[in-house]
């Protein structure tokens, strides 16, 4: 079997040859002629119905030969018979959700993750009952009605990991969904371990050049085409520009994280001893739940880390004001460094005391290395900090 890099490059393209294409094709049509009516209904049902392909897509809604190639292209990156696609991370969990209440009204989530994940949770308005619960207590709180368990590892924005396995284990015949964005394929394949769904916010590391929005469930077939079902029905399809855009980002998936995170590495040990900074959670410094997975259900403590401020929310504040090549901004996984304030935006719709017990303080800030020069970085970051320790001083605070 080739290896991950080479994947990266060549799945989805095994029709290339035979196309006479280099570049993958775009198809934008919403809609798709229909000369023999016979034919047509039967590829109709059969899309509605959730199956992967038919002779005929007959509309956008129901099947894009675009989208369907880089969904073939992540399943193979995933190691799963299938790659279901959405507009968005959170349009493919919201499938997920749906697709679920059919089997039961309880879920089991595992906090923390990405702040409107938890939201949609917590909100009900998928019409289930969550309760959110550690890792520990899975075994115990599984109910004849649960109907999934929702983890996300490496966690958002903590980086804590949570041990896939033992969450498969605790389940038992409840399927569980791996929120695995912040590892990318390269780094982690929740599906080995056991996991029934594997969610990437696409957007991210995938797409890697913060100019798609799109989302992906992997898992096997008989769980993807009830997927395909609900995309169809609630219309939460992957454009196919975008899908296009992202079956490109992904032949430099591996070169992007192996630098960006190398350069994670070097700014976590950095910033640890900086005198404006209390804590530092990376995985490669031990410094996060259960960091031992990264030798085990890890390879690499990836291109994240976040780090908690003295001078909390004015420090944090300070900080986002003062870097110049850094890009002060929410979402992750591009080409340039983003940093951003978890507690005032990405999980900001999270309940204030949620948002504590769970390590997301007013003085903590997510970085998403890029893969810029690390020293280039460190010189900007580091006079932000130190200006975030002018500006978060007593006498600035009196004056």
């Amino acid at each position: 079997m080739t290896r991950f890099e080479t994947r990266a490059v060549h799945a989805g393209r095994e029709d290339f040859a035979q196309l006479c294409v280099h570049a993958p094709p775009l198809d934008l049509s919403t809609t798709y002629p229909v000369a023999d009516l016979d034919a047509g209904t039967a590829s109709f049902d059969a899309l509605v119905a959730g199956h992967a392909q038919a002779a005929n897509p007959i509309y956008a809604r129901l099947h894009n030969p675009t989208v369907a190639r880089v969904e073939a292209a992540l399943a193979q990156l995933e190691g799963t018979q299938a790659c279901v696609a959405f507009a968005s991370g959170m349009a493919a969990l919201t499938a997920v959700l749906l697709e679920r209440r059919q089997h039961g009204a309880h879920v089991l989530v595992v906090r923390p993750l990405y702040g409107t994940a938890d939201h949609l949770l917590a909100s009900g308005l998928c019409g289930l009952q969550v309760e959110f619960v550690d890792a520990e207590q899975i075994a115990d709180r599984v109910r004849g009605d649960t109907a999934l368990i929702v983890i996300e590892t490496p966690a958002n924005p903590t980086l804590d990991l949570v041990d896939i396995r033992a969450v498969v284990a605790a389940a038992g015949s409840v399927p569980v969904l791996v929120d695995s964005t912040f590892a990318t394929p390269l780094l982690q394949n929740p599906a080995e371990p056991g996991a029934s769904y594997v969610l990437h916010s696409a957007t991210k590391f995938l797409g890697g050049h913060g100019d798609v929005i799109a989302g992906v469930v992997c898992c096997d077939e008989a769980r993807a085409q009830p997927l395909r079902t609900v995309r169809a029905a609630t219309g939460a399809l992957l454009h196919p520009l975008a899908a296009y855009l992202l079956h490109r980002g992904l032949p430099t998936l591996a070169l992007r994280v192996e630098r960006a995170q190398a350069n994670a590495q070097t700014l976590a040990a950095r910033v640890a001893a900086h005198p404006a900074v209390k804590r530092v959670h990376y995985p490669g410094l031990g410094t996060v739940r259960n960091a031992h997975l990264v030798q085990s259900q890890m390879r690499g403590p990836g291109c994240l880390l976040a780090f908690e401020l003295h001078g909390g929310h004015a420090a944090a504040a300070a900080t986002m004001a003062a870097v110049r090549l850094m890009t002060p901004a929410v979402s992750l996984g591009s080409v340039d460094t983003l940093i951003q304030h978890p507690a005032g935006l990405t999980h900001r719709v999270v309940a204030e005391a949620d948002r504590r017990a769970n390590g997301i303080t007013p003085g903590l800030l997510r970085l998403s290395a890029g893969i810029e020069h690390a020293e280039d970085l460190w010189s900007d970051l580091a006079q932000a900090l130190d200006a975030a320790m002018v500006a978060s001083s007593p006498r600035a605070a009196a004056a």
